[in-house]
């Protein structure tokens, strides 16, 4: 498919493809270390209150109470490269990433209902991601009403924030074979994003920065889904899960600087807007050989389309351009645990698909001239995550490390033009305004490092 640049002047700002799928459709997974070690999966095995990040009858799994807390250190790198050069940027934040409890209620009855349980679980991870381009003097633009040419010099695009996840749920144990559960999720975003280049004039030699028109701008947002889940035991030693959580309902309001606007000039805007992520399904299933020994696979697929509710052409754009380019998420997590006495060794596996369709945009080359090219990895890719963790059982309190690397390429499209003065796609200083029918594409590696410490305790 062919991204039109007519799309893109109604969009304003590519990011908001960015995190429509990168914040509003991924749900926070961080949970406590044993959780992330594990990568995630859980869905057919439960026992604690980060089930409600994948499959909320695994509180009913339970057999006894216990909170735990988690602090995460969360280090993210991208190293962007452009026409031969690349430029690298690192960042490190320290937070609490994870809180969650469970009280375990058993029914005293003949009864085959065995057990009743309530939980809670929250979970936090960071949005920064800064991305810095190199420069490339081959590429030119001209500037309207000037006599003055710039090269390209560099650009920056900065996001910076966090997204977190109450939840609460409740699981029961049927005659501890078949276990049911439910969950009400709550979820928070904020993010302050930014995105700037430097041009280098081709007379003087001077540089000048320049904001991009609707940037920088502030988004706050808060959103609702709602989770069922089912575990059944097919003997001893085999148990299959499903789960399915409802789309997440998305308030959000933002604020945003534009440039140059014919009636306003340089003022601040306002905007509030409701999104609609996929409604997901998981599918899992666990071999627990022992008591030292278990292995779980989940699989989450995104069943529907990101949506936003339609105000303007903008929404029909965004709309039509999810629609006919978005693939559905999909996401595959594999995790172990061995015990050896009070030790627990753990090990994980995550892979999450690209959520686009090859797309075909204008695009300038390393020498400066402009052409279409199809790419397979836009705006974003596909993930891989390995991580290992340890844990130490005290009897009533445990502590557990988990280590988690992320990795992920993709081609980042920025500085598109377009050749109105207006509040669309440009970039602006002072009165003048660049223009451009064509991106300039660089290649993004992105790794994150991951350490996480879990303090729990067992009542």
């Amino acid at each position: 498919m062919s991204i039109s640049a007519a799309f893109f002047a109604q969009a304003q700002d590519i990011s908001i493809i960015r995190n429509s799928i990168d914040v509003y459709s991924n749900s926070p997974m961080v949970g406590s270390s044993k959780f992330n070690a594990m990568g995630g999966a859980n869905g057919a095995l439960g026992g604690d209150a980060n089930s409600l990040l994948t499959n909320p009858a695994g509180l009913g799994v339970a057999i006894s109470g216990g909170v735990s807390g988690t602090l995460s250190i969360m280090g993210n790198k991208n190293t962007s490269s452009l026409a031969g050069a690349s430029s690298s940027y690192s960042n490190t934040k320290g937070d609490l990433g994870n809180v969650g409890g469970v009280m375990t209620f058993q029914l005293m009855t003949r009864s085959a209902w065995k057990f009743i349980n309530v939980g809670v679980n929250f979970s936090n991870q960071s949005l920064d991601n800064y991305v810095e381009s190199p420069g490339n003097s081959n590429i030119i633009y001209d500037f309207p009403n000037s006599t003055n040419s710039s090269s390209y010099d560099r650009h920056a695009y900065n996001r910076y924030g966090n997204l977190s996840k109450t939840s609460i749920g409740v699981g029961a144990n049927y005659n501890h074979s078949l276990y049911i559960g439910a969950g009400l999720n709550f979820l928070n975003a904020s993010l302050d994003q930014s995105d700037t280049a430097s041009f280098r004039s081709l007379n003087s030699n001077s540089t000048e920065l320049f904001s991009k028109n609707g940037t920088p701008y502030y988004e706050r947002s808060n959103g609702f889904s709602a989770s069922l889940g089912v575990i059944g035991k097919l003997g001893p030693n085999f148990r299959l899960g499903a789960s399915v959580e409802t789309p997440t309902f998305w308030n959000i309001d933002k604020s945003y600087n534009f440039y140059n606007d014919p009636k306003y000039g340089d003022d601040v805007g306002f905007e509030s807007n409701k999104f609609t992520s996929p409604l997901k399904a998981t599918v899992s299933a666990a071999f627990v050989a022992t008591k030292n020994f278990s292995i779980d696979v989940d699989y989450t697929l995104g069943l529907t389309k990101p949506k936003y509710k339609v105000y303007t052409q903008t929404e029909v754009d965004i709309n039509n351009f999810f629609k006919d380019n978005s693939k559905n998420l999909s996401e595959l997590r594999v995790g172990a645990e061995y015990r050896v006495k009070q030790v627990r060794l753990r090990g994980g596996y995550s892979y999450a698909s690209s959520p686009f369709d090859a797309l075909t945009i204008g695009r300038f080359t390393n020498a400066g001239t402009q052409e279409e090219k199809s790419y397979d990895n836009l705006i974003l890719n596909n993930r891989n995550a390995l991580s290992f963790g340890i844990g130490y059982d005290f009897k009533s309190f445990y502590i557990d490390a988990a280590y988690q690397n992320i990795t992920s390429k993709y081609s980042n499209p920025f500085m598109f033009g377009v050749l109105d003065n207006s509040t669309n796609s440009a970039y602006y200083s002072a009165n003048r305004t660049i223009t451009s029918d064509s991106f300039i594409v660089s290649d993004v590696k992105n790794i994150r490092n991951n350490f996480f410490l879990t303090f729990g305790w067992k009542f």
